[in-house]
């Protein structure tokens, strides 16, 4: 049929399912639009900035797994994108981003915006080092394949963001063409199984060892495999840990959860992971801090430990650690096959009541007992756990925590118990500040009936706050919880600990008189039509965050943290020696 190729993106977008686009207008993807303004089953999100609407995209498939599209302008949009759908990369997040380029017909002439320094027309190069694929639209004829290819390539092994940059002539124009059937350019399953054989071993070696655990990244919750999970976990009576990305994907109230690991785990973790004589780890990439840089005093201690690995990339297999077996597979697939083989190797263990669940419990005791005093304290300015325990109290069960980076990240991965799959999610791999402000966005659009609240420090939030506006036009009532310390809190801690209590551009003050400085972030809210309320007391807590859940508009609350406390230290960062 003769469409246009804006057209063709549409209709080849409602095909695959795709409910919302994330973008910013631009006079090279103005053809996408006005397709975009025909259909009938997706919203466009018209952002302030491009970065908002990669994050907020990259948030929206995390808690949901549908499709997630981000429609960008050409160089400047695509260039103001790069950090979203660079994080999204590292936490393989399928994005699909397609972008407007300079006409095909002025390729080379320095036209308009265009990125020539050493290609034409070549701004697709710029993604080149963390997506998985880049094209650049060569004709027009060719168009239906790369959409097809795009949404293959993005989905299938690893996910990953991907990107089809195209020429603004070619969003316009129009010819015949064949709308790609996308289900058909894909795999019918993407459940891998891992070799039968190599099955067999890793139950074999989990059913004799005697302190066999299970280590757990975001790959779980990625292939939907947490029911899986808990049932080998309690068939074998396997203790379960993770990492801040994989948190979620086993109950944390369940008698066989550890919690975090590594630099700012939980002790109980780190002890058994690193006592463990075999270890299951399943859909992780063993993350530095959460291995407390793979220091074998600390987290893992991989060899003597026997590892069994995982993943549905072969190239994560043995990539930090040894292995003793590597499975390549999907996570559900494989954990089904190990649960059928640990039925036909052995009885059900009987874990409960065990010495070694004793011993687990009376170290997650001890534990409660060395933070209670944050959480329960009365000071002034609040100490941040005890904003944590009051939004534990308040928020349901099936609630959504976004997490930003710093105080927020680390004290909600050790103090802050999370009980559902994708209830929890965070800026992972690149560890983007401000990802929570556009993240809660975009999570609350893909679960508008449950609450979403993004917890971040008052730097990340001012970094993005422009996020705030976009929800009140489209009337998307996330939450944001502000940890208000006036500071680059995390950075700010390290500078005064190893530079002689020195700081430099992390503290939040007036020039001239010292004073600490940040606007009013509820009152800014209020002024962009949301609601806020600030928040300087923690008997104020609870209801401040229960009048916020119960409002029908954005909220922000802008809550007075004191800076001192830090996030316990349980395990090991190397960085601490090469400031030292």
């Amino acid at each position: 049929m003769m469409l246009t190729g804006g057209q063709l993106v549409i209709k080849t977008l409602e095909q695959f399912g795709v409910e919302h686009v994330f973008g910013m207008c631009g006079h090279t993807v103005i053809g996408m639009l006005d397709a975009l303004r025909d259909s009938k089953s997706i919203q466009f999100i018209s952002v302030r900035h491009e970065q908002v609407a990669a994050h907020a995209a990259d948030a929206y498939y995390k808690v949901s797994h549908k499709p997630a599209v981000v429609m960008t302008h050409i160089a400047p949009g695509l260039m103001n994108a790069v950090t979203g759908v660079a994080q999204a990369a590292s936490d393989c997040t399928p994005l699909i981003v397609i972008a407007g380029d300079a006409p095909s017909t002025h390729f080379g002439q320095e036209a308009f915006q265009e990125m020539v320094m050493h290609a034409d027309a070549s701004q697709h190069e710029v993604y080149r080092p963390f997506v998985k694929r880049a094209w650049r639209v060569s004709s027009l004829a060719l168009f239906p394949q790369v959409l097809a290819r795009a949404f293959n390539i993005a989905y299938s092994g690893k996910p990953g963001p991907v990107l089809v940059s195209v020429p603004m002539d070619f969003m316009s124009a129009s010819a015949d063409l064949a709308v790609p059937e996308v289900a058909r350019r894909r795999p019918t399953s993407y459940r891998i199984p891992g070799d039968p054989v190599e099955i067999r071993k890793a139950i074999n070696l989990l059913v004799r060892a005697e302190r066999p655990a299970i280590y757990v990244g975001a790959g779980v919750q990625q292939s939907e495999a947490c029911r899986e999970l808990l049932t080998l976990a309690e068939y074998l009576g396997l203790p379960v840990a993770t990492t801040s990305m994989g948190k979620g994907g086993f109950p944390e109230d369940h008698d066989l959860s550890l919690g975090l690991s590594g630099v700012m785990g939980v002790p109980v973790a780190n002890d058994v992971m690193r006592t463990a004589d075999v270890l299951l780890g399943i859909g992780t990439r063993f993350p530095e801090q959460e291995a407390s840089s793979w220091d074998p005093r600390y987290t893992f201690a991989v060899p003597p430990t026997k590892l069994i690995q995982v993943d549905i990339d072969p190239h994560e297999i043995g990539k930090v650690f040894p292995v003793e077996v590597g499975i390549v597979g999907d996570a559900r697939t494989v954990l089904a096959q190990m649960i059928e083989a640990a039925e036909g190797a052995t009885k059900k263990v009987a874990w409960q009541g065990s010495e070694r669940v004793r011993e687990i419990q009376a170290k997650k005791k001890a534990w409660a007992e060395q933070v209670a005093p944050g959480l329960d304290s009365n000071a002034v300015p609040i100490h941040p756990a005890r904003i944590l325990k009051e939004l534990r109290s308040v928020l349901p069960r099936d609630g959504v925590v976004i997490t930003d980076v710093g105080w927020c990240k680390n004290g909600v991965g050790q103090q802050f118990p999370v009980y559902e799959p994708q209830t929890h999610i965070g800026a992972g791999g690149l560890a983007t500040m401000g990802w929570g402000v556009p993240a809660a966005l975009g999570a609350k659009l893909a679960l508008p009936d449950r609450p979403v609240v993004g917890i971040l420090g008052d730097g990340g939030f001012s970094s993005v706050i422009q996020t705030i506006i976009t929800a009140v036009e489209y009337r998307i009532p996330a939450k944001w919880l502000v940890m208000n310390n006036y500071a680059f809190g995390a950075i700010e801690g390290m500078q005064y600990a190893y530079y002689q209590q020195r700081t430099i551009g992390t503290q939040f003050r007036m020039a001239g008189t010292g004073e600490p400085y940040n606007p009013d972030f509820a009152a800014m809210a209020r002024t962009m039509g949301a609601e806020g309320q600030r928040v300087d007391r923690p008997e104020q807590l609870r209801e401040a965050i229960q009048v916020a859940l119960a409002s029908d508009k954005p909220y922000v609350l802008d809550v007075i943290m004191d800076p001192k406390p830090g996030v316990p230290r349980t395990g090991f960062w190397d960085i601490s020696d090469m400031f030292a």
